[in-house]
């Protein structure tokens, strides 16, 4: 398959391509990270543990419209086909609509709806000509359920869910499957210092099974949302 993964460096994003890897297959990913450093080092230890795949990278910062468009360019260039699209990468940035700093909510838009929205743009054409593919978003809790502090990151994760439902059905006459994934709480690093305990989150391994399961149904199927919550409950 040829896979690609924006914030594919650690947590969920780096679970996927693990997953995806592990499996045996001679995958190809195509990867993008904001820190060089870290994706570089996360590329290395993958290759070195998945020796049967190829995983080429590009740091990028894909709430910046030049750079996740050179980035969709830079894929199709090397890629030639693209099998599955994920669309991960997404920030977060707590407050009240009345009285988060300015330009959060822009924020907020570039890192976790329009990074999806212009990556997709570029990938669609490649995978409507092939006649197939899979987009799947990394929606979110939030995506479904609005909550005290969460402001303008819930706002952009609704718009996500909004962007994810249109594709679907814009779509569907080109055999190309879309999927929303809506995790809660899932242990990252942004959760390691919460004070709570590990058990207490969805493993990032988890949602990365769930994304592996649903890309390898018929061709006749899709899976169009997946909600995974911690069995106690959002946090």
């Amino acid at each position: 398959m040829q896979i690609i993964i924006t914030g594919a460096s650690r947590g969920i994003g780096k679970a996927i391509a693990e997953t995806f890897a592990g499996d045996g297959k001679e995958h190809n990913f195509f990867l993008c990270a904001r820190n060089r450093q870290v994706l570089e080092a996360s590329v290395e230890e993958m290759q070195a543990k998945f020796p049967q795949c190829r995983f080429t990278y590009m740091a990028c910062d894909v709430a910046v419209e030049k750079e996740v468009k050179e980035f969709g360019d830079w894929v199709i260039a090397h890629a030639g086909s693209v099998d599955i699209l994920i669309n991960n990468a997404g920030n977060f940035l707590p407050g009240s609509v009345y009285d988060e700093e300015e330009g959060t909510l822009q924020a907020m838009l570039d890192a976790n709806l329009m990074s999806a929205y212009h990556l997709s743009r570029k990938i669609i054409p490649v995978m409507m000509k092939q006649g197939k593919g899979h987009i799947i978003n990394m929606c979110s809790i939030a995506s479904l359920k609005a909550y005290a502090n969460g402001g303008a990151y819930s706002i952009s994760k609704f718009a996500l869910a909004g962007l994810t439902k249109n594709l679907r059905e814009e779509l569907k006459p080109y055999n190309i499957r879309v999927s929303g994934i809506y995790p809660g709480a899932t242990y990252t690093d942004s959760w390691a210092f919460s004070g709570l305990p590990e058990e207490r989150f969805v493993k990032a391994e988890d949602v990365a099974q769930a994304v592996y399961t649903i890309a390898h149904l018929s061709p006749s199927a899709v899976v169009e949302d997946i909600v995974i919550r911690p069995v106690k409950g959002d946090i």
